[in-house]
């Protein structure tokens, strides 16, 4: 069934040289990868401010950290880790002020922990670094950032930061712009912006196990036929999504919301805090 599994590859449950930090642990797609990982054969360490919800899968360890604490986050960081997933963060719009902690301070500590264990970075970025491009707009990695709030500005700034950790420090990173990572997709916009939850965890193998990425930036998106979003690092790292939010177009609801929120790219986030006139004088 579209979406609700992922095929056994080979040396699946054996377990991989690989030792991972998972910041975020706890959230809603933390608790998605981390089980998904775990049968894949990783060795996950976990860390977040709330405690890891569901059942530790056997071998994996939660250490509770704050990421604006670079020396707490070392210590929870094991010497031997050669990844750094980070899922760690604020994941909405919020004030400037708590957005600057979490996400650009405590992703500044992330890499600075990184460089000391020199490590790879997997970063959940997001589609709102893009949200204010126009609805029918055709986007590759390469088009200009256009973040739709403080939200989507701290993740532009954690892409151009991983860009300059790999080219001061040789750090490797690869950034992951999130669209719409739900169960299944529900609303007309999530036919273009749908990540399953098998793909993400397709998504994330690719990026953990391909060598020498360097710096790479992918669509994090199904293989979704009515996409906004081509021209990334996706083959380049292995990642071939298998879902379509197609499957279910017959069954989701048409989107709603203000005309703001139907113009962009970015939907909702873009109309939060929205001062200008009618959005057809911002495209």
């Amino acid at each position: 069934m579209v979406g609700n599994s992922i095929e056994a590859g080979e040396g699946a449950g054996r377990p991989h040289a690989k030792r991972i930090l998972v910041t975020g642990a706890s959230g809603t797609l933390g608790r998605v990868i981390v089980p998904g990982l775990a049968q894949a054969g990783f060795r996950l360490q976990l860390n977040d401010l709330a405690h890891f919800p569901d059942e530790l899968p056997d071998g994996v360890d939660f250490v509770a950290a704050d990421l604006t604490d670079q020396g707490a986050l070392a210590a929870a960081c094991p010497e031997d880790v050669t990844d750094i997933i980070h899922f760690g963060g604020i994941n909405t719009e919020l004030s400037s002020k708590a957005i600057l902690d979490a996400n650009i301070l405590g992703s500044l500590n992330v890499f600075e922990v990184a460089r000391m264990r020199e490590a790879r970075v997997i970063y959940a970025s997001s589609n709102h670094t893009i949200g204010f491009h126009p609805r029918g707009a055709t986007l590759t990695i390469d088009d200009p950032y256009r973040p739709d709030g403080y939200y989507g500005l701290s993740k532009a700034y954690v892409e151009l930061l991983g860009r300059l950790f790999y080219d001061k420090h040789g750090v490797e990173s690869v950034h992951l712009r999130i669209g719409s990572c739900v169960p299944e997709p529900v609303d007309t916009r999530h036919l273009a912006t749908w990540l399953s939850y098998p793909d993400l965890v397709r998504l994330m193998i690719a990026a953990l196990t391909v060598p020498n990425p360097g710096y790479a930036v992918v669509w994090g998106i199904s293989r979704n036929t009515r996409r906004w979003w081509i021209g990334d690092d996706a083959q380049r790292i292995g990642y071939f999504p298998q879902d379509d939010a197609e499957a279910y177009a017959d069954r989701v609801n048409a989107e709603t919301g203000e005309a703001v929120s139907l113009a962009f790219q970015g939907a909702s986030h873009c109309a939060i805090g929205y001062t200008r006139d009618e959005p057809g004088e911002r495209l």
